[in-house]
């Protein structure tokens, strides 16, 4: 039961601390769309999105109404549109993105995921258009977003398409002036039920339709930290987990109402704390609670393994089903600590690097020099393939070549998007490297099952 203070902390949250619903995801199904002829394929594809999502917008404004609970974004999350395309007979997958794009619009979302391809062990004829058409697509389209899984413990890194994916950024950068590539991620072990954009799709293991929920609320967690100044790491672990637990029962419960009254199954809450670029919403202001001067100074992995094993403990006991990707985001250009850490210097790529491998995601909406070398980001993708690869966990890289700028520049998106500084990469070239080509093995321990 919820008594009368867990309602009044709830609403201080909520009021003072940035508490929200970061979004309210629907998957769909689209198997059933495919056909050969790509104006068919299109309309089927539209037809079933308005469809589905038809009443999904109006439920989570009334669900926000009633509940007092702020639910900041609603999307729609698609079946991988290269398995749907993979009969159609064109060349371009163009005009797929821009039905996923009206579907959205009619719709009311901000965001629909699932311009996207599975190319772990390889590329099949869809893949291959599909990812060509990933620069034009996200340039013509506002709303669509991408993504391409590269690596899996089980499967090794393809190298072909860490290459490939290094040039379409680049691509992709040169034709949306940098926008574009903050809706393109490139995944080690993608996972089938993430709530959240740009990664999301709706996986081929999912039922027809579901709702999935992702949760928010680095501020409240910030503001629990500061009443525990000084305290072992014990009691700093301790509180996290009870605050994660309070923000994850709020997302379970309207992940159920949403579910009920829109007759979808539920599928999971994630956990996740995401960041806004508002000041009081940040992770990298809860890495600097626990004593950091900077984010991004030495003992910031340390922080961070903390804060997301604790988010985790505290947040699977309130939720009947956990799911996505569960723990501490750390986009450099939607989160204002990261970005003061950035601009400081604090804050360097190869801190990043480091710091993913103990948090949710990856290196996630960074900037770089707009002269970076496909084959430098390319080489940016393999590192943290290899992270993912041999941890088990999901990695992935947002990152954005920024055209015409460089170190110590900043560039500007607005909205949740943030703003992001150009930081550096290393000078010295890969290009051999990446020239090699194939698949780097799966690791040992990928046998253990």
């Amino acid at each position: 039961m919820i008594n009368n203070r867990e309602i009044l902390q709830t609403i201080e949250m909520i009021d003072q601390q940035h508490l929200d619903i970061r979004t309210i995801t629907m998957g769909i199904s689209l198997l059933s769309c495919s056909h050969p002829e790509m104006k068919e394929c299109c309309s089927r594809i539209y037809d079933k999105v308005t469809r589905q999502a038809e009443h999904l917008v109006e439920t989570g404004e009334a669900i926000e109404r009633e509940f007092g609970i702020p639910i900041v974004n609603k999307r729609i999350a698609v079946t991988p549109i290269s398995l749907v395309a993979e009969s159609c007979s064109a060349s371009d997958y163009v005009p797929l993105a821009e039905a996923m794009d009206r579907a959205a619009s009619a719709c009311g979302v901000n965001f629909i995921g699932g311009f996207s391809a599975l190319v772990h062990k390889g590329f099949t004829n869809g893949d291959r258009k599909l990812i060509a058409s990933i620069p034009e697509a996200l340039a013509r389209t506002e709303r669509v977003c991408s993504s391409v899984n590269i690596a899996t413990t089980r499967a090794g890194i393809n190298m072909d398409a860490a290459a490939l994916m290094g040039e379409i950024i680049c691509r992709t950068a040169e034709l949306s002036g940098g926008i574009g590539c903050g809706k393109l991620v490139v995944f080690a072990n993608a996972v089938e039920d993430n709530p959240f954009m740009a990664g999301a799709y709706h996986g081929t293991g999912e039922p027809e339709c579901v709702i999935n929920v992702g949760v928010s609320g680095p501020g409240v967690v910030h503001h629990a930290l500061q009443s525990v100044k000084g305290q072992p790491f014990d009691v700093v672990a301790e509180t996290i987990k009870k605050t994660a637990f309070r923000v994850t029962r709020m997302g379970q419960l309207v992940a159920q109402e949403a579910s009920r009254r829109l007759g979808v199954p539920f599928g999971v809450v994630d956990l996740s704390l995401a960041p806004t670029p508002a000041v009081g919403d940040s992770v990298a202001r809860i890495l600097e609670e626990m004593g950091l001067e900077a984010c991004g100074t030495h003992g910031t992995t340390a922080a961070l393994a903390l804060l997301n094993d604790a988010v985790k403990k505290g947040g699977v006991m309130a939720s009947s089903h956990v799911g996505g990707l569960s723990g501490a985001f750390i986009p450099v250009s939607e989160d204002e600590g990261m970005i003061a850490a950035a601009r400081l210097g604090s804050l360097s790529l190869d801190k990043l690097e480091a710091m993913t491998c103990v948090c949710s995601v990856g290196l996630d909406m960074i900037a770089v020099p707009g002269d970076t070398p496909p084959e430098t980001i390319a080489a940016i993708i393999a590192d943290e393939a290899a992270i993912g690869m041999v941890n088990g966990k999901t990695t992935a890289v947002r990152i954005i070549p920024a055209p015409g700028k460089t170190v110590g520049d900043v560039l500007e998106f607005g909205g949740l998007l943030g703003s992001a500084p150009v930081i550096a990469v290393h000078p010295f070239s890969s290009r051999e490297f990446i020239a090699r080509g194939g698949r780097i093995p799966a690791p040992l321990h990928s046998l253990k099952n």
